[in-house]
């Protein structure tokens, strides 16, 4: 009885606080919102897929819009020219990130580099990323393990097609895929496929990365409503504290191996000494490493674990979804995927398709240009915050107001784009297609730009251009394949994309000595 009797003063109490707090907002030309509900603010009326949700809200109210999630406020963008108000004047004051759950838990205390609030800490991890890790060299650097793990694929493939199986499940090989290529790149491994040392360790990850990408694009009550802080609904809380443990695990596991092998003890008998012979291979948890000896009270393994996680969580599913994305559209426009693979024979030719051979492909770049467009993997970008307050389209906007750019919303906004809906992979061609890719967002703006997004296009290039090199694809059965997004953070097929697939004539030699 007692509990129930606290909870009713708490109820009673917050009342009070929400409408004592309206009466005081309606003194402030705050933009449009509807009418909302106690404790619940505006939360009844979202509905899955958000991003939909949100765009049928912008079409009743407006291209801004004012809702309260619980108690938390938030501000929804679906206008291009509101969104470079954003990120362009504005772009310091929403530079922060609001704290949630999934950033206390899997961004370490919201110190990793996706959930750290701006400031002198977040630009170091910023610098990090874009100059030690993410910069154009060290890409290339790793440039063989993209085409290892491509051709890999292509050669699993070219098996099963030998075999007689013509129909092929694409979602999980994608997946397989760009997770070797990430954990290649951070830790010089491989989880699936031959020569996979650990099946063990390799199981463990993929469990821990699937229920991680499921926890964070979760929604937690808690977050919304803190006066309701002391429950747990559906266990999330306890899950997301579960997971991380075993995440932080499995990746002081690496650091320690990463940081063993780093330098090696060597014989020398000329001298009769063992020196220490530095490796030549570098992975990033190597670069971090190195940065650790010059400053070890700063790079602690802690930030090198964030910056892992980051990379894994950014680096993976974004990749493998967009190619997925890019592959489904073609298949529903065959002349589309017959201008692709006519131009891959002209600039490539028979041979196996090189990254360097990606700038000789700007047909292949309009395709993945117009899939990111339609079907961005993070239609509402990541959550931002306004550290104090402006004024944003001609209205106040208070501080500590949650930021979500409907990204998939401008992308298909007609005022800006003819025939939104339209798989056009025409329209980014030319000078007129150079203007049309400001209007296009699918890694943000501003100082919060995914910093791995030229990684990004040459991992889907190189992918999608060596699909269409080497095979023959259609559609399983007659009908157009469904479009239907997913729920959740990023934007998945609702179902898993199948196709029918045949060696092409041309490459059957290259194939078959892979």
């Amino acid at each position: 009885m007692d509990i129930f009797l606290a909870i009713s003063v708490l109820i009673f109490f917050f009342f009070l606080f929400s409408i004592s707090k309206r009466l005081l907002q309606k003194r402030k030309n705050l933009p449009p919102s509807p009418p909302s509900l106690p404790i619940l603010g505006h939360l009844h009326l979202l509905k899955k897929p958000l991003h939909r949700s949100l765009t049928n809200l912008s079409n009743r109210f407006g291209p801004i819009l004012s809702l309260r999630f619980g108690s938390r406020p938030v501000l929804i963008i679906s206008s291009s020219s509101l969104a470079e108000e954003c990120f362009s004047k504005n772009d310091i004051i929403f530079a922060d990130r609001p704290r949630l759950s999934a950033g206390k838990h899997f961004g370490y205390n919201y110190t990793a580099i996706g959930w750290a609030p701006y400031g002198p800490h977040w630009r170091n991890l910023r610098r990090i990323a874009t100059i030690e890790i993410l910069s154009s060299n060290r890409i290339q650097m790793f440039s063989a393990v993209r085409i290892q793990e491509v051709r890999s694929l292509m050669k699993d493939l070219f098996r099963d097609s030998e075999l007689g199986i013509s129909v092929v499940e694409l979602k999980s090989r994608f997946s397989e895929l760009t997770f070797n290529v990430m954990m290649g790149m951070i830790a010089g491994k491989r989880y699936y496929g031959e020569n996979v040392v650990n099946l063990e360790e390799a199981k463990r990850f993929h469990e821990i990365t699937s229920e991680s990408s499921t926890l964070i694009g979760s929604p937690n009550f808690r977050d919304f409503v803190p006066v309701l802080g002391w429950m747990d609904f559906e266990g999330v809380e306890k899950r997301m504290v579960r997971v991380v443990r075993r995440r932080d695990e499995l990746m002081q596991t690496l650091i320690d191996e990463r940081r063993r092998r780093k330098k090696k003890v060597d014989f020398s008998p000329s001298m009769g000494v063992e020196v220490e012979v530095e490796k030549k291979e570098k992975t990033f948890i190597d670069v971090l490493l190195s940065l650790q000896e010059t400053e070890p009270e700063y790079y602690t393994d802690q930030i090198i674990k964030g910056l892992m996680s980051a990379l894994l969580t950014a680096g993976t599913e974004t990749s493998a979804l967009t190619t997925e994305w890019a592959m489904s559209l073609q298949l529903n426009h065959p002349d589309v995927l017959e201008k692709a693979k006519a131009e891959l024979d002209m600039h490539v030719g028979p041979r196996l398709l090189e990254e360097s051979d990606l700038a000789k492909l700007p047909y292949l770049h309009c395709i993945i240009n117009e899939t990111l467009r339609l079907y961005p993997v993070a239609p509402l970008l990541l959550p931002h915050e306004s550290s104090e307050e402006s004024i944003l389209g001609g209205f106040d906007v208070p501080r500590g107001t949650m930021l979500l750019v409907n990204v998939w919303a401008i992308h298909r906004d007609p005022k800006l784009w003819v025939d939104p809906t339209d798989f056009k992979p025409e329209r980014f061609q030319g000078p007129e297609g150079a203007k049309e890719g400001l209007k296009s967002i699918p890694f943000g703006r501003g100082r919060r730009v995914c910093p791995g997004a030229s990684l990004a296009m040459r991992m889907v290039g190189l992918t999608l251009g060596t699909l269409i090199q080497c095979f023959e694809w259609e559609r399983v059965g007659e009908e157009k394949m469904n479009m239907t997004e997913g729920a959740g953070l990023t934007m998945p097929r609702a179902q898993p994309m199948k196709a029918v697939y045949k060696p092409r004539h041309t490459m059957l030699n290259m194939l078959s000595q892979l």
